[in-house]
């Protein structure tokens, strides 16, 4: 794909990125993608996925208290248990805020590896990591922020979020849409959104403004941002989704070339 040659243009020292079709093929890829680099919040997605999976397989429910007092799971994967942004400290009652929440997929993962007896790190390597062969992949610290992943693992995922193989396709789908609709809040580096719209988990795009994926984007858009300039997308109506990766922390650099790299590889695969 063409579009993707604009990663050459970024002011970054490395970068590399992949366009990847809802049937799991790859339709383009530039940059060393075999190359790891830190993921920072899009490790978040597989921290979900893994969650996702603890609640397949009856370890935990949505609905069972974890975290702050009267918050569940599902307030946790959906960042409003009310927990502090970098600090188990509580900051609103559950499920009235949109508090995007570092600590809250922390808490997260402690209760899930309570739960099955297995540290979080290793559930994640056995229930996700090995069976999509992402050998390059780790995460050695917070389920928040510390994977560490290269471009042709997260095609990988990118290709499983599209047609899922490890989960029922609906748990997907539920983890996909607006979980606690109507709420207000900030997404990190773009300020206040009004809703701020997240899944469980998967940030929404909605009708968020501004935003770092593209003004083409279906409002159905889901994924994450990562603050060490990192993303993935997946966009159901394209029936496609993008992973760029860099070595350059996310910064204004970042917003002024995400957007138009979007709508490029967008109007790309319409074309």
């Amino acid at each position: 794909m063409e579009s993707l040659r604009m990663i050459e243009t970024w002011p970054v020292p490395s970068a590399a990125a992949a366009v990847v079709r809802a049937d799991g093929s790859v339709a383009g890829s530039r940059g060393p993608v075999a190359q790891r680099f830190p993921l920072a919040s899009v490790t978040k997605l597989l921290s979900a996925y893994a969650v996702l999976m603890a609640l397949e397989e009856g370890a935990v429910e949505l609905e069972e208290p974890a975290g702050p007092e009267g918050a569940t799971v599902r307030h946790l994967l959906a960042h409003t248990s009310g927990l502090a942004f970098d600090a188990p400290r509580t900051q609103a009652d559950p499920g009235t805020r949109r508090i995007y929440s570092n600590a809250g997929f922390e808490t997260l993962a402690e209760h899930v590896a309570e739960a099955t007896g297995i540290p979080f790190s290793a559930y994640l390597r056995e229930g996700v990591l090995e069976p999509l062969g992402m050998a390059s992949t780790e995460l050695d610290g917070s389920a928040a922020k510390d994977a560490v992943s290269s471009c042709a693992d997260l095609t990988r995922f990118a290709a499983e979020l599209q047609s899922p193989t490890l989960l029922d396709p609906s748990t997907v789908r539920e983890a996909t849409s607006v979980v606690f609709p109507g709420l207000n809040g900030v997404l990190p580096g773009y300020g206040s959104q009004k809703p701020n719209d997240w899944g469980l988990g998967f940030e929404i795009r909605s009708a968020k403004s501004p935003h770092w994926t593209g003004e083409t984007s279906s409002p159905r858009t889901f994924g994450h941002f990562g603050q060490s300039g990192t993303f993935l997308w997946v966009d159901p109506e394209a029936g496609a989704a993008c992973v760029a990766l860099t070595d350059r922390a996310f910064g204004p650099w970042a917003v002024e070339a995400w957007t138009p790299f979007t709508d490029a590889v967008l109007a790309e695969l319409r074309g």
